[in-house]
């Protein structure tokens, strides 16, 4: 390996970009050079500086001298002690890379939340010296940085990380069946780790747990549910990834605004979202205790005898849900008479008391303008797509075939377009249901929420329900940088451990987010990779 200097001329100007290169011989004899390291533009008063920097005191000159960094060509002098070490660029190796700054953060991630402390106390050491709170370390890191199988852990990514040497321990943590074992240990401290990361939140975030957001997703298997085990959680349900073929579980989650996760737990895959709100009012006031919390929900969410029980629970549980468009349809004439009120910029509101209840139908022109151009942009492909289809010799089969599948990808913009098919031919006609369409285009960007705080301020209530976002962005965080799925265990104790730990690696994130970690290490980031550099003298 050497160094190579490259020239870039730019704007008149001469740059010099530096690299640490390798010679590789190819099959046909020839030598190409492989990128290594990049180490940027050093141009002379950079060099200048580097020199100040590696400095080294001449005891017998009584002053300090500054060496030459780059080539030998540059070295105007060299002390034969050991104040400096002399490296030979073209006898340089590089010996087992591994990534080292994203384990040294995950675990700085790890410390700010005392997560090491936590599982230290309640996962000691086995008596063959398995320190099981490390191998949930690594665990936990793995799915933050490089999620994956445990297996690929165990034959690929440890050996390419720093997690033996940031931890002072060796490949035993990466035993395969140690990292399978590992998941027997955790659903019983579930409770007790997010009551634990409350705390920490709340000396670390100052964070607030009056307004809950609560939601549910669901994640498929690609298995075979007649060779599922009776009683298995994996059951066929309405499946929000679009896989009504695959076996699924539902994830009823608790967040807060921000986004930090309370509680959630793992359902079978045909239960209702109707049927879980109950389990989940009781479930936290168990866990946190009572006190004045306010639940937000989307529609569907909550039944008529759940809403009428919070509200006479006593003291009352506060609720704010959006509402079904056939209650709409219900109070629209009630609502038409009532004034609009400004609530904050571009959102306006109008108020309905009734039963106990206030309905809130709220207004927001950046919804309008974005769901109005999600519109146009479907019923625009929609309308093209038709008139291809009506050109098209096919037989009566293929023809309802292409309809499905057009009405499949424009759902929305399908229910505004009246079609006809011919009985006798396969042949049909569409027109536009300008009906429809009006009053679609009245309801774009309009929300009826109801909620039974009938003092708070209306801006506030549309705020809260907006943060519903943070479920949703806590959802993707789990099935896309934490990929929830696919996931490779079979037995249902272990499928419900592996969740456990893809939440709590929300909340690393989520920490790192906000800074946390990064600030207080006072972290500079540099290469992904250092070098373990061999020298002809053996030193490193």
């Amino acid at each position: 390996m050497f160094l190579r200097r490259t020239e870039r001329k730019k704007n008149g100007k001469t740059h010099h970009y530096w690299n640490v290169v390798e010679n590789k011989r190819l099959d046909d004899g020839r030598v190409v050079q492989r990128h290594v390291l990049y180490l940027g533009e050093i141009n002379s008063s950079q060099a200048a500086a580097w020199r100040k920097a590696i400095e080294v005191f001449d005891e017998d000159a009584g002053r300090a001298r500054t060496l030459s960094l780059f080539p030998e060509d540059r070295c105007k002098a060299i002390v034969d002690d050991g104040s400096t070490v002399q490296l030979r660029l073209s006898e340089m190796q590089l010996r087992r890379p591994r990534q080292w700054g994203a384990c040294w953060l995950a675990g700085q991630l790890w410390q700010e939340l005392e997560l090491d402390q936590f599982w230290a106390d309640r996962l000691p050491p086995s008596r063959k010296k398995t320190h099981w709170d490390q191998v949930l370390q690594v665990l936990a890191t793995y799915r933050l940085i490089a999620p994956g199988s445990e297996w690929k852990l165990h034959r690929q990514w440890f050996g390419n990380s720093a997690m033996a040497d940031l931890l002072g321990a060796d490949f035993g943590l990466a035993e395969a069946h140690k990292l399978y074992a590992c998941h027997d240990l955790l659903l019983e401290h579930k409770e007790a780790l997010f009551s634990h990361l409350v705390e920490r939140w709340r000396d670390l975030f100052n964070a607030d747990f009056e307004v809950l957001l609560y939601d549910l997703t669901s994640t498929y298997f690609e298995v075979n549910a007649s060779d599922l085990p009776e009683g298995s959680k994996r059951r066929h349900g309405h499946s929000r990834d679009k896989r009504p073929d695959c076996p699924q579980v539902v994830i009823a989650l608790v967040v807060t605004p921000d986004g930090l996760p309370l509680a959630y737990e793992v359902l079978p895959g045909n239960t209702a979202d109707s049927k879980t709100l109950r389990m989940f009012l009781g479930k936290i006031e168990q866990q946190y205790g009572k006190a004045r919390r306010v639940w937000v929900m989307d529609r569907g969410v909550p039944t008529e005898a759940v809403l009428a029980e919070m509200r006479n629970n006593d003291p009352p549980v506060q609720y704010l849900v959006g509402t079904p468009k056939g209650r709409l349809n219900r109070l629209e004439k009630h609502l038409l008479e009532k004034p609009w009120q400004h609530a904050r910029e571009g959102v306006q509101v109008k108020l309905l008391a009734e039963d106990g209840e206030l309905y809130v139908f709220a207004q927001s022109s950046d919804r309008v303008s974005k769901e109005r151009a999600m519109r146009r942009r479907q019923l625009k492909w929609l309308w093209k797509r038709l008139r291809q289809i009506a050109t098209m010799e096919i037989s009566r089969e293929e023809l309802l075939m292409k309809l499905g599948g057009a009405r499949s990808k424009a759902p929305a913009a399908w229910r505004l377009v009246d079609i006809e098919i011919d009985k006798a031919r396969p042949s049909f006609s569409f027109a536009l249901n300008r009906k429809k369409l009006r009053k679609t285009r009245r309801r774009e960007g309009r929300y009826l929420l109801r909620t039974n705080l009938t003092d708070n301020d209306p801006a506030q209530l549309w705020q809260y329900y907006t943060r519903l976002v943070a479920v949703e962005e806590a959802f993707r965080n789990l099935k896309g940088d934490l990929a929830i799925r696919p996931i490779f265990h079979q037995d249902e104790k272990r499928i419900e451990a592996h969740i456990l730990m893809c939440s709590s690696d929300c909340s690393m994130s989520y920490e790192l987010q906000m800074g946390v970690g990064t600030a207080r290490a006072g972290l500079a980031w540099g290469p992904p990779y250092p070098l373990m550099i061999s020298t002809p003298s053996g030193m490193r």
